[in-house]
Parts: structure tokens; sequence; C-alpha cells
């Protein structure tokens, strides 16, 4: 058994999991908070029961997210011991102020919300909800500092063996930052505004509650629209940032193994079984140059040229990722992207042409787009971390260098069904109580402390 290859798949399949959670919380957090704000200025009671519907689906999903999300931490330690004695200066700094910061403003501020209805008074309660909101996406924000030094490192200087932080200011202001935050939060968003159409258009097909589910479709429809729109922008000039600090990631996207001015963007590439060379290939001209520069010309350099450069670099070694892994993840997550896009705009439609009436399979449809941004966000994962193959650390650090030499495959074994066991029956739960009380719709009795005890339940058991 090979402990790298464990150790790889125990981190991604926990970090896969975690992902399912994180995105929803992040913009739902808003979503809650936009409602509540429009009961405050409307004082309409169905702005009220909007909130406190998908606030109870928020507090499900924010608890799982929560003990998915410590297990990752504890690896970082046990599993890659090599990789924090090397980054730990740098990686340990965000992370700590993320659980001192973010995360405690995010905890405790829900707290707060949730025991604090007809405690507070309705302002002071919607500022809380924004609190909360703004705690969960600092919390990202931290954590992406964090990554982005794996993924573009600065503000270091190596010492003994060691990367030592020598500019908190450029580690926090990395271009790397610039990129991925925006696009982490804008799919947060785009993930609830589909989380929200989805369930609101099961309650319109089974005309319930039409009122509430009406508005929180609108809401979501307009909150999508935006969000996928300038995530779509945002991806863009995340790809250009890509081709000058990670080109062999975006030829591996690409499957681009010679190097083109101008380059064409596939839209159907077989390699051979050993990803070596393309046995077919359908490209539209200069395209990709076009994506890359935003102009018909300019080179973007190819597997086999960079494997060259690199090994005048680095030294002797295979530094391609895997590339139908990248190429494949690549399509999926982009085009899973447009068709949001195309879904969200038609949503908008559906909510303000009043004398369009929708057939009961277009309902349908906003139910399984659930999945969409789900497909997108695990995809984009899996493209971003795979297509830095094989840094752990952009050249500074090989993933083969960064995991732990004291704990046998044996050990990471173990773990790693345990750990896919318990994921999956928290997994289930999850989408247990999600679906239970999103089917629920409107109670017909608002009772607030009916809800309190009920959000505090869900809290304490996750």
């Amino acid at each position: 058994m090979d402990p790298i290859l464990i150790a790889r798949l125990q981190f991604g399949i926990t970090t896969v999991y975690h992902f399912f959670f994180v995105p929803l919380t992040l913009g739902l957090s808003v979503i809650v908070a936009i409602m509540e704000t429009l009961y405050v200025r409307t004082g309409k009671e169905s702005y009220k029961a909007m909130t406190k519907f998908w606030g109870k689906l928020f507090l499900i999903n924010f608890a799982m997210g929560v003990v998915t999300g410590i297990v990752q931490e504890f690896q970082f330690g046990m599993n890659w011991s090599e990789y924090s004695r090397f980054v730990g200066d740098i990686f340990g700094a965000p992370l700590a102020i993320e659980a001192l910061l973010a995360f405690f403003l995010e905890s405790t501020f829900l707290g707060v919300w949730i025991f604090g209805w007809d405690k507070l008074s309705k302002g002071l309660h919607a500022i809380v909800i924004w609190l909360v909101a703004l705690g969960s996406n600092l919390s990202a924000l931290w954590i992406l500092i964090a990554n982005s030094f794996m993924q573009e490192p600065v503000g270091y200087a190596l010492r003994n063996g060691r990367a030592e932080m020598v500019d908190f200011g450029a580690l926090i202001t990395n271009p790397n930052v610039l990129v991925m935050f925006p696009h982490t939060v804008l799919a947060g968003f785009s993930t609830a505004a589909f989380f929200v159409l989805g369930i609101s258009a099961y309650h319109l097909l089974h005309k319930r509650d039409k009122e509430v589910f009406q508005r929180s479709f609108n809401i979501a429809a307009i909150f999508g629209l935006i969000s996928v729109v300038l995530l779509i922008i945002n991806g863009h000039g995340q790809a250009q940032h890509m081709v000058r600090t990670q080109p062999m990631k975006m030829a591996a996207a690409e499957a681009l193994f010679e190097s083109e001015d101008p380059a064409g963007l596939s839209l159907i590439t077989i390699t051979d079984l050993s990803e070596t060379k393309e046995i077919f290939s359908l490209r539209i001209p200069a395209a990709l140059s076009l994506l890359a520069y935003n102009r018909f010309s300019g080179e973007v350099k190819g597997i086999n040229n960079l494997q060259a450069e690199f090994e005048q670099q680095y030294g002797a070694g295979d530094y391609v990722p895997p590339v139908m892994v990248s190429y494949w993840s690549f399509r999926a997550m982009v085009g899973a992207g447009f068709l949001m896009a195309a879904l969200a705009a038609f949503a908008v439609f559906l909510g303000y042409k009043k004398s369009f009436q929708p057939k009961p399979w277009m309902w349908k449809g906003f139910i399984w787009a659930i999945a969409l941004p789900y497909l997108a966000n695990t995809t984009g994962w899996l493209m971003t971390e795979l297509g830095r193959s094989p840094w752990v650390v952009y050249g500074l650090m090989k993933i083969k260098d960064a995991v732990s030499p004291t704990v046998g495959a044996g050990s990471m074994l173990i773990s790693l069904i345990g750990f896919t066991l318990i994921y999956a029956i928290l997994m289930v739960a999850d989408i247990y109580l999600l679906k239970k009380f999103a089917k629920a719709g409107i109670l017909e009795t608002q009772d607030p402390s009916a809800d309190d005890m009920l959000t505090a339940y869900v809290v304490n058991e996750g």
C-alpha cells in the first residue's frame, strides 16, 4: 500500500464531503439576512416566515459543516507532518485568525440570532444575522489566504529547510486570493440561490404556501442570476491568472500537449492511455488565446514544452498532473456554470412574467438543478488541487515530500475507511434533515419558542 496515495485519498474525500456544506453556508447566510432585512423594512409576516424557514435549513447545514471541517486540521499534523513542519510558520497564521476571529464571530452571533427572536429589537436581530453572514465569509477568506500560499507562494523566506513568513501583508494580498476568494464566495451565493430556487419550486409545484415561496423564488432568482454572471466573469480572470502562474494546470485543463500561438480551445480531446499525446482533438481556433489574453493571438504553452522547462528548472521528475481529470473537471465546472446562468435568467422571467404559467416539468427542472452548483463546486475544487500536482506548495514542495514518515499505510487506511463511513452517515443525516424540513414547508403555527428548541437541538446534535 502506498501511504502517499492513501493520505491523498483521505484528505481528498474529507475535503469533498466538507465542501458540500461550506458553499451553502456562505450563500444561505446572506439570503436569510436579506429576507430578514425585508421583514424589518416592510413588517410583513411572510418575510419573517421565510427568514425562519430558510434559517432553519441554514442551521442544519452549518452544524454539519463544522463537524466535517474540524477533522481536516488534525490531518495536517498527522498524515502531513512534513508539510506542516515546512509551511507551518505561514499556514498556521491565517488558520488561527480564522478560528479566533471569523469562526468565533460567526458562531457567537449565530447563537444570539437563534435565541434572540422577540428578545432583541427587529433591527438589532437583523444586524445579528448580517454579522453571522460576515463571519461565514470572513472565515472563507482566511482559509483561502492559507490555500493561496500553496497555489502562489509569497511573503516567505527559506531558512533551515522551512518556509518562514517575512511579509504578512504580502500573504493577505496574494494575487491568487484576489481571484480565488470572489470565485469561492460567488460559488457559495450561486449554490444557495439554486438551493432556494429548487425547494421553492417544489412547493410552488404542489401549490403550498404560494405567497412565501413565490417571494423566495423571486429573491433567489435575482440573487442567483447576479451571482452566476459575476462568477463567470471572475472565472475568466481566474483562468488568465492561471496561465501566468500555473501554466501546466491550464495546459492539462485543455489537454494541450504542444505550445500554440494562437491556441485553440478544446471542444473534445481524446488522449492515449498514458496521457502523453492526443489521439483526436476538435478545437475552436484562437479561442484559448482569447481566453488567456483577451485577444486572438498569444502563446499558450503545452504540456510537453512545460515538462522540459520544469525539468531544467527543478530537476528530473514528472511535472504533469492527471490530464483527463483536469480536462473533464474543467468542462464539468464551466458547463454547469453556463447552464446555471441560463436557468437563473429563466427563473427571473418566471418570477416576473405573471401571465406565463409554468409547466410542472419546469418546476421539476429547478428541483433537479439543485445539484448543478454542487457539481461545479466539486469539479472546480478537483481541478484546482489536482491540477497543481506534483506540488503541494507550488514550486517549493512536492506531494511526495509532504507526507508523514512515521504514520504507516495501515493506520492511514483504517482512518480512511472510518472517516469515509462516518462522513457518509453524516451526509445521509444531513440530507434527511434538510429534506424533512424543506418538504414540511412553512409551519401553520410560527411559535418562536418551538423554533428555538428545534434549532438548538440541531446545533447540539451537530
